[in-house]
């Protein structure tokens, strides 16, 4: 994966992580809110169902309370009446009384005849339980309930039901009564698969929020990637254009260098070369003279050849420093052009690295190429300095300011970084030209930055190099 891909791989996958975390907690606490809400309607239920039974079952001991209060342990003739009201009692389509005693043998079963006289303590349901065993010990024990399956009378169907039993002791009897709890476990059931539904159908939500935010921040990124890659790509172009623009102007530079002085210098000696060559064959006794000339010619080749040399690398900048290399520089200038040069400049001995010095050189030797060309100055000043916030070298002539067409009387720019602004001022309409442009790329390089005012009685260029460039902090001052 390329750098770019990790960026959005790594912007991506903790959206899809978090969102997949807060989908699954959303998720089980919905199921467990629901399943506690579910569960809390079915205990209802039971409970509503169980008041329900021991209400019925109230009813029927009222119905035989005076006969079985009055009647002795043996009293037939009163258990048969006992067992007639009990049989005719029924509630509702599926409501009705049994009875059965503590052997197992069925006295009453209004809706299943064929069960009385025969003793039924071994039955069980589908799930194994036996049913009136269980039965009779929960009334043997003072009454109570009991869960288990039994034939359904309006459906003839195997269904769930709730019982309750209690014994008349006196007679060793067991009577109960139920009710079935299908439609309470149907509407359990119900609201369980409403509940997945629900849960399902947030889940499937949530995916597609998800799916559609990943693919929006994979699209954006991608649509920044292009986009920066495009800018790229004209950047590169404009760079490109601007390094075939300098090396241009360069080469143009040291034609003209060539030309105007090498060359010059060379054909003068050529020509005191010739004249002595004659002079001496026709036995002139100024000949030594034109010799001397032409020597003088020489050396002046010689110094020229020196000097573009020492404008395209000056040896001192490696082996003295920028202090040096500056000193050289502006000597040079100033006997070279006649313009006085005054040099400040703190001493950084080994404290520079290599390429941050050749940038700044850089700057005062095109900012002093300018002046030269096109200021009319016959005063500068160079103060390099250490500050707090980096390395600050400031530029300073008198002379006309940047003029050019368009030019209208007094121009001042304000002291700022030219790497976000119109090269100098559009608005003015200032020609400033590769070198100005050079320099402030040179400084952009080492986040830097380049400013400059410029106004009709003169001109600052101010370069600053941030503070991390250095190895440390420069103590004094040492003048030119």
């Amino acid at each position: 994966m390329s750098f770019k891909q990790q960026v959005l791989a790594l912007a991506t996958l903790p959206l899809i992580v978090a969102i997949l975390a807060i989908t699954i907690l959303v998720t089980f606490q919905s199921r467990d809110l629901a399943q506690q809400g579910i569960t809390t309607f079915e205990q209802n239920m039971l409970e509503a169902k169980q008041s329900e039974l021991i209400s019925y079952t109230n009813l029927a001991l009222s119905s035989i309370k005076e006969i079985y209060d009055n009647a002795g342990p043996n009293d037939s003739e009163a258990q048969q009446q006992v067992k007639e009201i009990l049989n005719s009692l029924s509630y509702s389509e599926d409501g009705y009384f049994f009875v059965y005693d503590f052997d197992g043998v069925n006295l009453v079963h209004p809706r299943q005849p064929f069960r009385i006289g025969k003793n039924w303590i071994d039955l069980t349901d589908p799930d194994g339980d036996r049913v009136i065993e269980n039965l009779i010990d929960v009334a043997r024990t003072g009454g109570g309930f009991h869960y288990y399956k039994w034939e359904k009378p309006s459906s003839e169907e195997i269904a769930d039901k709730l019982s309750y039993a209690i014994a008349l002791d006196k007679w060793d009897w067991m009577i109960g009564t139920g009710l079935y709890i299908d439609d309470v476990l149907a509407q359990t059931e119900a609201a369980n698969l409403a509940l997945k539904s629900s849960i399902d159908s947030t889940f499937v939500v949530i995916a597609m929020i998800t799916l559609l935010a990943v693919i929006v921040v994979f699209l954006t990124g991608l649509l920044l990637n292009l986009r920066e890659r495009r800018m790229a790509d004209h950047k590169l172009k404009e760079l490109t254009q601007r390094i075939i623009d300098t090396q241009e102007e360069e080469r143009a530079r040291i034609a003209r260098e060539l030309h105007d002085g090498i060359s010059q210098h060379l054909v003068g000696v050529r020509y005191l070369l010739d004249l002595a060559q004659r002079r001496v064959k026709n036995g002139t006794h100024d000949a030594h003279a034109t010799i001397e000339r032409g020597a003088k010619g020489l050396s002046g080749a010689i110094r020229e050849v020196r000097r573009i040399s020492h404008d395209l690398r000056p040896g001192i900048l490696d082996d003295l420093g920028l202090r040096s290399a500056l000193i050289a520089l502006t000597e040079n200038f100033s006997e070279r052009t006649g313009i006085t040069v005054k040099l400040n400049s703190v001493s950084f001995k080994n404290l520079l690295p290599a390429d941050a010095k050749t940038a700044l050189y850089r700057v005062a030797q095109e900012a002093l190429s300018n002046i030269e060309r096109h200021s009319n100055a016959n005063k500068v000043t160079i103060d390099l300095t250490s500050k707090p916030s980096g390395l600050r070298m400031i530029i300073t002539d008198n002379g006309q300011g940047f003029k050019g067409k368009g030019f209208k009387g007094k121009v001042k720019q304000p002291d700022r970084d030219l790497s976000g602004a119109k090269s100098i001022s559009k608005t003015n309409k200032i020609n400033t030209g590769l070198g100005l442009r050079n320099m402030e790329e040179r400084m952009s390089h080492f986040s830097g930055t380049l400013s400059v005012q410029s106004s009709s009685s003169g001109t600052i260029l101010t370069a600053r190099l941030p503070r991390s460039i250095l190895r440390s902090v420069p103590e004094k001052k040492v003048p030119a």
